[in-house]
């Protein structure tokens, strides 16, 4: 009887190996189709919905005069895009849309971008150029997500989360972007949606 227990459990202990070593399988938890836009991003250009197609994305909802979870969030970003540099990975673009357009013109988004230290800045969309009613709903319908001016103050109330698109403009799947980012998961979960 002890005999069998022993080979049970290290069949259990082989399998579990295994597994681990098997390939990884993507699996979406969201389905949310992002509505279509024509925006300004960091660099005065246009950027719409048909021009992030064709590889997936990560997405956030940021501002440059958050004195809260933006800084965090953008930097844990940038910690991402160097996993996926070591990973190899290249057709993917992150995509952070301000939530405070007022503030937030193309120059002031640029200046953002050149606080942290940025693996590869041609791979960043930071965009503006709409109006707060607009973002705020966009928000909601694109990806389920809270945008909110807060009247009291110079600061906008948002998610701290991330958003993975896929390559036809679909969200997929959402992650923590500020405290427990999953790193390894992202990347994982880019380089299944990169095939």
């Amino acid at each position: 009887m002890k005999k069998k227990s022993v080979i049970l459990v290290l069949i259990l202990t082989l399998s579990t190996i295994l597994a681990a070593c098997g390939s990884y399988k993507f699996e979406p938890e969201m389905n949310i189709e992002v509505q279509d836009f024509s925006v300004t991003n960091q660099n005065n250009e246009k950027v719409n919905l048909n021009d992030l197609k064709g590889k997936p994305w990560l997405a956030m909802f940021i501002f440059t005069n958050c004195n809260t979870i933006c800084p965090p969030m953008t930097y844990n970003m940038t910690e991402v895009q160097k996993a996926l540099k070591d990973k190899g990975l290249e057709d993917y673009q992150i995509v952070a849309f301000s939530v405070d357009p007022e503030v937030d013109k193309p120059e002031v988004l640029t200046n953002y971008l050149k606080t942290y230290t940025v693996p590869d800045a041609s791979k960043w969309q930071l965009l503006t150029g709409y109006d707060q009613k607009y973002i705020e709903q966009f928000a909601r319908k694109s990806f389920n997500s809270l945008v909110k001016n807060d009247p009291n103050s110079d600061q906008v109330v948002h998610m701290s989360s991330y958003y993975l698109v896929d390559a036809d403009g679909i969200v997929v799947k959402d992650y923590d972007g500020t405290t427990d980012v999953p790193v390894e998961t992202i990347v994982a979960d880019m380089k299944a949606l990169t095939k």
